[in-house]
């Protein structure tokens, strides 16, 4: 029986989603129905006789596309965080739908001719904006397509959210499918929090053993801990051949190889339709970067910087490999462990000791009280329907007036997409519906290993980082004062200052005061020692060089990739091709790390992955005006606090981010505060 529509959780906008309610029976008659909506409302609009206003037509069509968002953007979220097959099964359902509506909408060249007849004098700042914004998005979206063209471009977005779709799913279900159950003999020096945790697993299958993951919480420790060089090339083999032809015979059918190929023949399609050269070049039309090459020089000249400072930094590797550890010749799956005893010995202390400070309550604590002081708001606990118990709901005030609302989804589980991220609920909006003002709701959700023995969760420094990154991200989104949708918070912000907020917020990570109030040892609620700290202060740029490379590779490869690369082509041949100018450590012929690079085949990175090394000269530049301002005590200006508030948050995209930058830094960014962060001065 079909479900009552009268009575479905994704119909109903009167305030939250109801996570706890909806089911995958709801999503495509849902969708449907709100696909019927917008579309009338497409129609109305485009009458001719409908005036080509702002207000008008945001009353009648954005207020019907923003609740068909809202909805399509909840069953999303389901599908990313509790993914079950009846649910993909109507996600993939109703996809092609959402698809080809919005695809349409973009290229309705009845709806970009209202947006042309429009009085640019009419329109206050914030539209102008977003008026500026929709007319390159009504080029970008084929508008100006006609007949074959036009119908084929639709189907080109159409196949491209398909193969995007079912990339993420091989590279999730390649990731879940993979166990190894290992004896105690291979798990020597593994941290005891995870092999308790791998132990109930193993148990709960009935297995032997410690049933050992390629999620994050347990593959990275492992590879860091593990004494058994079998075990973690096992582990490695199997990570970087997922979804991918290298992988085991049972897994092949994961294989991501034919996806990655067609999508990239068809985005080089969908530019030439375009009228450009290359999918590089439509990237970076709503990007600050003005051209691929811009941004291939770029990361060369980072990478000539950082290249010195990599090559000291393997040395030293194959040095104490050789010396104290009797290993002659390193594999790819030793270098994390390596790494692991290397920091060890020359910093005196491990990833490990450290953690046993960072519970998740207190660090969670110690960021609100960060967040609260410097930008003037409250963070309080509060009530929403939710979609696991494991997440909780919180509410932002400012003098007793709500600002934003967001969920913490926190911990890896079966089910769950890896990585962790940022995305909107819904955005500010002043409703034109009624006059309303809609506050903005965001998801922050990460991938942490769950508590064990009843005591609170352990995260790791880098753990940390990443929630203050994603809830850097979260800030800006929920803190914009900016009314019109769709430059508020993130909306309209370019894609490579998307990063500035969220790297920002990472610089308080290794503040001995921040790092005081964020810590608090599992056994005995000790903080942090200071003398630990400044292991840790002085631990901080090591490897720098190694890593800042890694991330090189990736965004160079994936620009030459949408740029040079012929897509009928093997992508390794580019990809060794990157790796023989950037890296300066060798990895199998066998590794297939771009099979699962969800970032740029499933995840708005394509030809923009760049974007992380391009926001963090933005963020480093910015956190150093804080390091300028500091007061006598040490701690941040909350004056300071406020001008970034004020010229970067709560602006979002109502302006381009270099005029956000230049309103909160007085100048343009340089890369001095970067490499100085990064000890590659």
């Amino acid at each position: 029986m079909k479900p009552d529509p009268m009575n479905n959780p994704l119909l109903d906008f009167s305030d939250l989603p109801l996570f706890d309610r909806i089911a995958p029976d709801h999503v495509v008659p849902a969708m449907d129905a709100l696909l019927m909506q917008a579309d009338g409302a497409l129609t109305q609009v485009t009458y001719a006789d409908f005036p080509a206003q702002w207000s008008a037509m945001a009353q009648v069509l954005d207020v019907s596309t923003e609740r068909l968002g809202r909805a399509w953007g909840a069953a999303s979220h389901l599908n990313a965080v509790a993914d079950t097959p009846q649910l993909r099964a109507a996600y993939n359902e109703a996809l092609p739908k959402v698809t080809e509506f919005f695809t349409r909408l973009g290229a309705d060249e009845r709806l970009y001719a209202k947006y042309k007849a429009m009085d640019a004098t009419s329109l206050n700042t914030e539209q102008t904006q977003a008026h500026r914004n929709a007319m390159r998005n009504f080029m970008l979206g084929g508008a100006e397509l006609a007949g074959a063209a036009k119908e084929r471009f639709a189907q080109l977005q159409e196949r491209q959210a398909e193969l995007s779709q079912k990339f993420s799913e091989n590279a999730l279900d390649a990731t879940d499918a993979f166990a190894y159950y290992a004896s105690t003999d291979e798990v020597g020096g593994v941290p005891e929090d995870i092999l308790h945790t791998a132990l109930a697993a193993a148990q709960a299958d009935s297995r032997q053993g410690y049933k050992l993951t390629l999620k994050m919480p347990c593959y990275l420790p492992v590879m860091q801990f593990a004494h058994s060089s079998a075990l973690r090339e096992r582990m490695y083999r199997a990570y970087v051949t997922r979804a991918s032809d290298q992988a085991a015979t049972d897994a092949q059918k994961f294989d991501n190889s034919s996806i990655i190929t067609e999508t990239l023949a068809l985005r080089r399609e969908e530019a030439l339709l375009l009228g450009y050269a290359t999918y590089g070049e439509v990237s970076l039309v709503p990007k600050m970067a003005s051209s691929p090459a811009q941004v291939i020089a770029f990361l060369r000249d980072l990478a000539l910087k950082a290249r010195p400072h990599a090559q000291k930094d393997v040395a030293d590797l194959r040095a104490f490999a050789r010396n104290h550890l009797q290993m002659s010749e390193p594999q790819a799956w030793d270098w994390p462990y390596i790494s692991e005893k290397l920091k060890e010995a020359r910093y005196a202390f491990s990833e490990q000791e450290v953690k046993q400070y960072f519970t998740a309550p207190k660090v969670l604590a110690g960021l609100f009280k960060i967040v609260e002081d410097l930008f003037e708001v409250s963070i309080i606990a509060d009530v929403a329907p939710l979609w696991h118990p494991g997440v909780s709901f919180y509410r932002i005030e400012r003098q007793g007036t709500l600002v934003g609302q967001f969920y913490l989804d926190p911990s890896a589980r079966s089910g769950k997409r890896g990585g962790a991220w940022m995305d909107d609920v819904r955005s500010r909006w002043l409703r034109p519906d009624g006059g309303a003002l809609q506050t903005p709701v965001a998801h922050l959700v990460c991938n942490f290993a769950e508590s064990v023995d009843g005591k609170p969760a352990l995260l790791t420094h880098r753990d940390v980082i990443t929630l203050f990154h994603e809830c850097g991200h979260g800030l800006q989104h929920l803190l914009t004062q900016v009314n019109e949708r769709d430059v508020s918070g993130i909306s309209g912000v370019e894609w490579d200052a998307v990063e500035l907020p969220s790297q920002f917020m990472e610089n308080f990570c290794w503040e001995c005061d921040v790092i005081q109030h964020l810590s608090a040892h599992v056994d005995s609620a000790e903080p942090l020692p200071r003398t630990l700290f400044d292991k840790m202060l002085a631990a901080k740029n090591f490897q720098s060089g190694l890593q800042t490379l890694r991330q090189v590779e990736f965004a160079l490869f994936d620009m030459l990739l949408h740029t040079e690369h012929d897509p009928e082509q093997d992508l390794m041949a580019l990809l060794d091709q990157v790796r023989a100018e950037v890296s300066v450590l060798e990895v199998p012929s066998w590794n297939r790390s771009a099979h699962t690079f969800s970032h740029i085949f499933a995840g708005g990175y394509a030809a923009g992955y760049y974007s992380y090394k391009w926001a963090e000269v933005l963020s480093a530049d910015a956190y150093a005006a804080f390091e300028e301002t500091r007061g006598a005590d040490g701690r941040p200006s909350q004056e300071t606090g406020r001008r970034y508030r004020r010229a970067i948050l709560e602006s979002g995209g109502s302006r381009p981010a270099m005029e956000s930058f230049k309103a909160f830094r007085g100048r343009e960014p340089n890369l001095d505060a970067l490499l100085r962060h990064q000890g590659m001065v």
